[in-house]
């Protein structure tokens, strides 16, 4: 039986369409109903790797999570990963298909590829009961609206009825409503059961008149007002929600006795191309670190630790950082001080880059030299979940008990080691093939290291490690408190769900697929989630 379709549409980007998709997901599989999440079309810098070893959308992975059920490349098979303002590396069903220009897609790749969208829905759809599709920005683009895949001809495809998500914390939230509905074609308007509006804030009476006269402008429902979410430790679609341009200073924190109690201050630089921005969340909700997304040699200078992420575009924005003279100062830096590198950060912090296939970008570019290690650009992307161990017991020059690591790899680089190069750690992807293989580079003092893993700080077992080693280097006392990430995560898409769940008439969403919904207690949603009968 092919299952029933929800699909959640915005009045543009960034209006709330993954969460309130990774919320529904939830909802539904504490229902009982086998529910998977759907986005034919994403385009983000910050994806995940799945179980099959394939490349989607990092928000369709939380989705999944949401959901209770493995990644599948099935949910989001074409993702487009923005390499400058007019062309992106394409990547089909898992795997890079090649370099498009933005005409060049909408214009005569989208019909070529729609064969590719349908076959993942079917699969899935005959897989599950439910399945929640996300549109991307608004289906009201009509310049693109021909040869759009993601909105209302994607919903006709899965027969889906849609909710209509307008951000009221922007404004204008009725305009943009109406606006929406008005360049819908008839049938198009159909399709939309009602409207809901998200992150609010505020005297919820003082919506009550807009509302009653947009329904009756519309003639469809006001499904439901969620509130804003406050501290809600999940992951954004990309980097429209991450506070890198106007960080300059160390946030303030609360006053200490001791100055070795204060914060351990850890500096990401923030490179243009910035990709999977999300492997630092969990160093976010660490108490004793402050995080800050840094594009200043001043604030290098002030850091304990010095952080280069992944880049999408790792020579350019090599370059970048020497127009700004931030190389240097991450080599003075590292004089006396710890650095990381990510991916693309370690890539940066090798000898040379090289790009004889032209992927990324033609020639080659020198790198900051505090690794012995270089990098040649390959044409196949390596894309696996890894776990394995640290092959140093020190880290920053301390102790560590705790070896484990884990995360994914996502990453078009070959690393060449030089002679005399340490590496960081042995990874494996479980499969009976692999053996084991070598990752990243550790300085010989280990004040210096870069990894490939993505996702290496969601570890507990070895965040906390990571911030005990750095605070004993600095001579900082240790945390008195550490994160549960993986806990956190789980209360996070609880509170989300359940927020929702409270905002939105739930009985009309199941009804609109003929299914039953049922108000859970707090008992019962427990034994839900631990899959109890």
């Amino acid at each position: 039986m092919k299952a029933r379709a929800i699909m959640v549409l915005g009045t543009s980007s960034h209006v709330g369409k993954s969460l309130l998709t990774a919320a529904l997901c939830r909802i539904f599989a504490q229902q009982g109903y086998r529910v998977a999440p759907f986005k034919s079309q994403n385009m983000s810098l910050n994806s995940a790797a799945t179980v099959e070893g394939l490349e989607i959308g990092r928000a369709q992975a939380l989705q999944a999570e949401a959901a209770g059920v493995p990644a599948s490349v099935h949910m989001n098979p074409i993702l487009i990963k923005p390499s400058s303002n007019t062309s992106s590396q394409l990547v089909v069903c898992g795997k890079i298909w090649g370099r498009i220009t933005a005409a060049d897609y909408y214009q005569r790749r989208v019909e070529e590829l729609l064969p590719v969208v349908r076959e993942s829905y079917e699969k899935l759809a005959s897989q599950n009961d439910v399945i929640i599709l996300e549109g991307a920005g608004s289906p009201a683009e009509i310049n693109l609206k021909r040869h759009d895949i993601a909105n209302m001809r994607m919903a006709e495809m899965a027969d889906a009825r849609c909710l209509l998500v307008g951000d009221i914390d922007r404004g204008g939230v009725f305009a943009s409503l109406l606006g929406t509905l008005e360049l819908l074609e008839p049938e198009e308007r159909g399709r939309i059961q009602g409207f809901a509006i998200n992150k609010f804030r505020g005297d919820a009476s003082l919506l009550e008149p807009g509302i009653r006269i947009m329904e009756e402008r519309v003639k469809k429902p006001c499904i439901g007002v969620v509130p804003y979410l406050p501290s809600l430790m999940l992951e954004e679609e990309d980097s429209l929600g991450l506070p890198i341009r106007t960080q300059t200073q160390w946030p303030l924190t609360p006053s200490i006795d001791r100055a070795s109690d204060r914060r351990l201050r850890i500096a990401i630089v923030a490179v243009p191309s910035f990709s999977n921005f999300t492997d630092f969340d969990s160093l976010r909700a660490e108490p004793s670190a402050s995080v800050l997304f840094c594009q200043t040699a001043e604030t290098i200078a002030e850091a304990d630790i010095v952080i280069l992420p992944g880049s999408k575009q790792t020579v350019d924005d090599l370059w970048w950082m020497r127009e700004r003279c931030l190389d240097v100062a991450v080599q003075q830096y590292a004089r006396a001080g710890l650095v990381v590198g990510i991916c693309g950060g370690m890539q940066m912090l090798g000898e040379t880059i090289t790009d004889p296939f032209r992927m990324e970008h033609d020639g080659s570019a020198a790198g900051l030299a505090l690794l012995p290690i270089r990098t040649i650009m390959q044409a196949d992307k390596v894309t696996r979940n890894v776990t394995g161990n640290i092959m140093a017991r020190t880290l920053f020059g301390q102790p560590i008990a705790d070896c484990r690591v884990s995360g994914y790899e996502i990453h078009i680089g070959r690393t060449i080691y030089q002679a005399g190069a340490a590496h960081f750690a042995v990874l494996s992807d479980g499969s009976r093939s692999s053996d084991g293989h070598h990752d990243g580079c550790l300085s010989a003092d280990t004040r210096v290291f870069g990894t490939y893993l993505h996702g290496l700080f969601s570890d507990d077992h070895f965040r906390h490690q990571f911030l005990r080693a750095a605070r004993a280097f600095h001579k900082l006392a240790a945390p008195n408190e550490l994160c549960q990430w993986d806990q956190l995560r789980e209360e996070s898409l609880d509170r989300l769900a359940r927020e929702v769940e409270k905002a939105l008439d739930m009985k009309t969403i199941f009804g609109w697929v003929g299914l039953s919904y049922q108000a859970m207690t707090s008992e019962e949603l427990s034994i839900a989630r631990n899959g109890k009968a």
